[in-house]
């Protein structure tokens, strides 16, 4: 979704998606996400071909970092990755054994569209 809006605003951010469990997910791609970026437009293409486990570079790479789901995240970035968990944003998205699908949806939205615009704004200032 990020991806989506950062190129029709010509920001030069992108985002990548990364999992902290991925063994524990079956197939490439949620067939919730999927059915959110088709009904809204969005490429799949702008997604990853398929799930990656986080690593120590893809930390190192990041200019921000952000995990979706606080209460299940943050124990699971202690455990891989302890250094980083201050260096991590946690947004309060809960997964889908804690919310609807369209709840968790619309707040990943809302998020992502904060994000988008805090960019933009960033962007703004430093090319003055």
């Amino acid at each position: 979704m990020f991806n989506h809006y950062a190129i029709q605003q010509r920001l030069p951010w992108r985002a990548f998606s990364r999992g902290l469990a991925i063994h524990l997910a079956a197939g490439d791609l949620s067939e919730h996400t999927a059915l959110a970026l088709r009904l809204r437009g969005i490429e799949r293409s702008l997604t990853g071909p398929t799930r990656v486990s986080l690593s120590e570079t893809d930390l190192l790479s990041a200019a921000r970092i952000i995990a979706l789901d606080d209460v299940e995240h943050r124990p699971l970035v202690r455990e891989q990755f302890p250094t980083w968990e201050v260096s991590i944003t946690f947004w309060s998205v809960p997964d889908i054994d804690r919310a609807t699908v369209p709840q968790a949806l619309a707040e990943i939205e809302r998020r992502v569209q904060e994000l988008r615009q805090a960019v933009a704004l960033h962007n703004l200032r430093t090319a003055r």
